[in-house]
């Protein structure tokens, strides 16, 4: 079990502890409103103290969270998620989910997740948007949390990451 509390400004400094590197060799891709796998090889680097602060003042700049929440494991944070309450008047968004490479299929992600679930239907969201990278992983954990592909992406998100898949779950 993992501790998940809403994140302080000053304890976005730990999130250097996350490791986000992954590859893959498949992705997904959205053909004629489909997800279709294609063969890809891709990587994402580990991210470190100097890259860290560059992608927090990116998704401040871009996807506006209002909250982080932070999973951790012995008071190391291993894992973060951030949440817009209003991408839309009905519709939240989920900004943002890393998942410590050590700590993956460990329940960190779906215990963030369901915390976000929980306060966007607090906030008196009817439903939940995710922009999520087209690896087989990724889209797959999404698609087990009750997300499924939306022929309408959100055009300023889909403006940002075209080859993101994009995500609804309804929340009502």
């Amino acid at each position: 079990m993992f501790e998940i509390r809403q994140l302080l400004p000053d304890d976005l400094a730990q999130v250097i502890d996350i490791d986000v590197a992954e590859t893959g060799t498949q992705r997904y891709k959205v053909s004629d409103g489909q997800l279709q796998v294609i063969e890809q090889t891709w990587e994402r680097p580990f991210w470190n103290a100097e890259a860290w602060p560059l992608r927090l003042q990116s998704w401040a700049t871009k996807l506006k969270p209002d909250l982080y929440l932070g999973a951790y494991a012995d008071d190391r944070m291993v894992g973060i998620a951030g949440l817009r309450y209003r991408l839309t008047p009905t519709m939240a968004q989920l900004t943002s989910l890393y998942i410590d490479r050590a700590h993956r299929r460990h329940g960190v992600a779906q215990q963030l997740v369901q915390e976000i679930f929980r306060l966007s239907q607090a906030g008196s969201a009817q439903a939940i948007y995710v922009s999520s990278k087209p690896s087989i992983p990724a889209v797959g954990f999404y698609t087990r949390q009750g997300f499924r592909l939306t022929l309408e992406p959100h055009p300023h998100l889909f403006e940002l990451q075209p080859l993101d898949i994009h995500m609804v779950k309804d929340l009502s």
